[in-house]
């Protein structure tokens, strides 16, 4: 408070308007190296204008912000009903796939069950084959076993006669 009488009393003794005028000025110099950020203060005016212009800033982000948010959940839909066709693209596939690997195992399994219904009965052809062999072969041995054992026994039963004689 005392700056402000000492300026008081400098204003009031000054003799002429140029003394005045240079005491003003080395008063706001003063007042300028005193509070040297002064220039750069905000009014109110500024204040709300700034303010205004940030709302508005503000409002337009906001608005970007729902549009932006907006695209990517169209992007996101139009992702998720891709990626859903895809699925069932791929499990369309698979169905088919399974079906041609079914289709496939049934075939192999009746050319198998055929080549095992060829083979039963080549094995029964063969069996019958060899039975029929073992038919033969058994009775030609039968046939060659009576004439030996025939011979044979009537000639133990004329050493045995000749024994029987001799004793």
């Amino acid at each position: 408070m005392s700056s402000v009488i000492a300026l008081y009393e400098a204003l009031a003794s000054a003799p002429d308007d140029k003394t005045r005028a240079k005491v003003i000025a080395e008063a706001f110099e003063r007042l300028e190296e005193r509070y040297p950020h002064l220039p750069d203060l905000a009014t109110q005016g500024h204040v709300r204008e700034s303010e205004l212009r940030l709302q508005k800033e503000i409002e337009l982000v906001r608005a970007d912000l729902k549009a932006d948010i907006e695209q990517v959940r169209a992007e996101l839909r139009e992702t998720e009903l891709r990626i859903r066709k895809e699925i069932e693209q791929v499990r369309a596939e698979l169905k088919a796939d399974i079906e041609q690997v079914r289709a496939d195992l049934r075939e192999t399994e009746l050319r198998l069950k055929k080549d095992i219904e060829q083979l039963r009965g080549e094995i029964k052809t063969d069996i019958e084959q060899l039975r029929g062999e073992l038919k033969t072969d058994i009775e030609r041995v039968k046939t060659d076993l009576l004439k030996w054992i025939v011979p044979l026994i009537l000639a133990q039963i004329a050493a045995t006669a000749a024994l029987v004689k001799l004793l």
